[in-house]
């Protein structure tokens, strides 16, 4: 026993280390629970493995054990000849199928199926080769405002010019003898030769313009006076700190006799900035420290008009123009590195930029554009291109065309859905009698069902008189030959029901009409007399046109959260009865307004409109007719019962 124990520790022991330790345990736990599976599904086909068996085996090779395992249960099995491990094992009433799971996870075996075949060898863990990570250039660049960010740290040369180069579309390249060059820099929102400049700077290297606008980035010469000194410091910089400004006589600076101009220049990394403190100093004299301390070149359109007091810090120059020329009537230009400096309306200050929308169309744009931001800009629009054409100084341009991107947004369609159901109900009952004389003589003729209209003819007539005649001592007589009687009594139901489904499009804010109906015309006839002596008489017959329909307007408005606002106005016409000659006929109109918000895709009823109408006429002989009872005898009556229903269902549905 203590040779065994000391056998396991010598051998198995170790041996588990090393398996728990080079491969995950839940990659383990999976990888048997597979082989068990599999074990399993194959069992149907090969009964052996379901069998138990008892083994006892000591110090044979795992070869000959799956050998002998395989010729006694009928299996299939390939081992590798490169497996050499002694088994020590006694098995005693225990499955085929657990025995080859133990061995494959006591020795790290791996078991392969090929049908019914089964092959062991070593188990060889997968590695996960992982891809090493691509640290992705950070420049941003603002194709408005034409401003370039980078945030670089220690990336390649060849990889920030070219990602530059795609970006900004200006060609920016670097000699050959810089292709594992590494720069790092941090900027926001600069100027792209100027940021280019400055990346170049404090990575002691030069920038070129090239008269084909190419930056060429090379190195720098230790002999170049604009190469950084060991304190981060430039050259040739001034350092001014705190002094006023003097100008070219040495004497400060004034604005209007008592305005001061205080300049000083700090640089950090290759960036310089300016701090300016002025008390009531002219434009020009503040224009003419700061550009003279920064060491700018400017050029003078026009005179600036006015003073100014100010106190800022840590500005670029251009900055510090953006903030000088803000609500002023002056702009400037940055032109091959010269500021042109001027009224905004001059040649060469103004500018012209077309804005294309991209989610919307132009219509009503120009409306919607702030009076205040109009104001110097002439605005047209450019149909064929969806965009709108700004001409005059770029701030003011740069502010439109903020404004304009953020109104440029994805405009909602709105499909609205109309059911319209009209339900007509007509109930008419007409009786009578009649009685005259025709034109020729009648015929008995007519019907009794499902309506009484009958004609009795004046044989049938004499023929019922002298049946009364025979049973009573009254001689009534006899009629004359076109004698005729009518008789009625009838009823009609008539229920219509009327569907339209028509769909309507529209976009958010815009109204969608429909109009259905029908037209009747009735004549208008006129009669003149012309002529004195021997006058004439002219009558002039015009037909006009009486319309009955059912309009709808609606209006939707879309909410962010997906809900429609709907403006309906209905209006509903129709004729009614029959209309007496040459006369406009009778009609009736229904009208309503409503202002409802439903959900998308949500259904509304809008209530019936219900219309009832009741009518009735009769016509009999006079006082005879008005008799209780046998005034029915002498009179013909008619009464109608009409009733309408219309119902509007309404579903919109939001399309982006």
């Amino acid at each position: 026993m203590k040779i065994v124990v000391y056998y396991l520790k010598k051998r198995v022991l170790p041996f588990f280390l090393l398996v728990f330790i080079s491969v995950p345990i839940l990659a383990q736990q999976n990888r048997f629970a597979d082989l068990e599976q599999q074990l399993n599904n194959l069992s149907n086909q090969l009964p052996g493995l379901k069998e138990k068996v008892d083994i006892s085996i000591s110090g044979s090779s795992i070869q000959e054990f799956l050998r002998g395992l395989a010729i006694a249960n009928q299996l299939n099995i390939n081992i590798d000849p490169q497996l050499n491990i002694k088994v020590y094992n006694n098995f005693t009433r225990e499955t085929v199928s657990n025995i080859i799971i133990f061995l494959a996870r006591e020795y790290d075996l791996d078991v392969r199926f090929v049908g019914t075949i089964m092959s062991f060898s070593k188990y060889k863990p997968v590695v996960e080769v992982v891809a090493p990570t691509v640290r992705q250039i950070d420049v941003r660049y603002n194709s408005y405002t034409q401003l370039l960010s980078m945030d670089l740290r220690s990336d390649t040369l060849s990889s920030v010019v070219r990602k530059i180069t795609q970006l900004t579309k200006k060609n920016v390249i670097s000699s050959a003898d810089l292709s594992g060059k590494t720069v790092s820099i941090y900027l926001e929102d600069v100027p792209i030769e100027e940021a280019v400049e400055k990346m170049a700077m404090v990575n002691e290297l030069k920038s070129t313009k090239t008269s084909e606008n190419f930056f060429l980035i090379q190195k720098q010469d230790a002999s170049d006076p604009n190469m950084l000194a060991s304190n981060g410091q430039m050259g040739n910089f001034s350092q001014n700190r705190g002094q006023p400004y003097r100008n070219p006589s040495g004497q400060p600076s004034y604005g209007g006799g008592s305005g001061r101009v205080f300049v000083h220049t700090t640089d950090s990394l290759g960036n310089r900035y300016v701090d300016v403190n002025a008390m009531n100093a002219p434009f020009s004299e503040v224009l003419d420290a700061v550009a003279h301390e920064m060491n700018i070149n400017y050029f003078l359109y026009s005179d600036l008009k006015g003073n100014i007091t100010t106190q800022v810090s840590k500005l670029t120059f251009e900055d510090f123009l953006s903030r000088f020329f803000r609500g002023t009537d002056y702009t400037f230009q940055n032109e091959k590195g010269v500021y042109l400096v001027g009224d905004r309306k001059l040649e060469g200050l103004r500018a012209n930029r077309l804005f294309q929308f991209q989610f919307r169309s132009l219509e009503t744009v120009e409306e919607a554009i702030p009076a205040e931001l109009r104001r110097g800009v002439e605005i047209k629009n450019f149909k064929e291109l969806n965009g709108i054409l700004l001409s005059g100084s770029l701030p003011q341009i740069l502010e439109v065309e903020a404004f304009l991107k953020q109104i440029d947004r994805v405009v909602p369609l709105v499909m609205i859905e109309v059911t319209l159901v009209d339900v007509r109900k007509t109930r008419t009952i007409s009786t009578g009698i009649k009685m005259g004389l025709g034109d020729s003589t009648t015929v008995t003729r007519g019907s009794i069902l499902p309506g009484v209209d009958f004609t009795l003819s004046s044989s049938s007539i004499n023929d019922l008189l002298s049946r009364i005649s025979s049973v009573t001592p009254l001689n009534i007589g006899r009629v004359a030959p076109n004698f005729y009687v009518g008789l009625s009594a009838l009823e009609a139901n008539n229920n219509v029901e009327v569907r339209s489904m028509p769909k309507l499009s529209t976009l958010n804010g815009h109204s969608a009409t429909l109009s259905i109906g029908s037209t009747r015309y009735y004549s208008v006839k006129t009669q003149n007399v012309v002529g004195t002596l021997t006058p004439q008489t002219v009558i002039t017959e015009q037909f006009n046109a009486v319309q009955a329909n059912l309009g709808i307007a609606i209006t939707p408005i879309v909410s962010s959260d997906d809900q429609v606002t709907l403006t309906i106005d209905v209006g509903i016409a129709d004729f009614i009865g029959d209309p007496p000659n040459n006369a406009p006929p009778p009609s009736s109109n229904s009208q309503f307004k409503s202002i409802i918000r439903v959900r998308n895709e949500e259904m509304v009823v809008l209530g019936g409109l219900e219309r009832t109408e009741n009518s009735k006429s009769g016509s009999g002989t006079p006082l005879l007719s008005r008799i209780p009872l046998i005034g029915r005898l002498f009179s013909s009556k008619s009464n109608s019962h009409n009733k309408t229903v219309s119902i509007v269902f309404i579903k919109p549905t939001i399309i982006y």
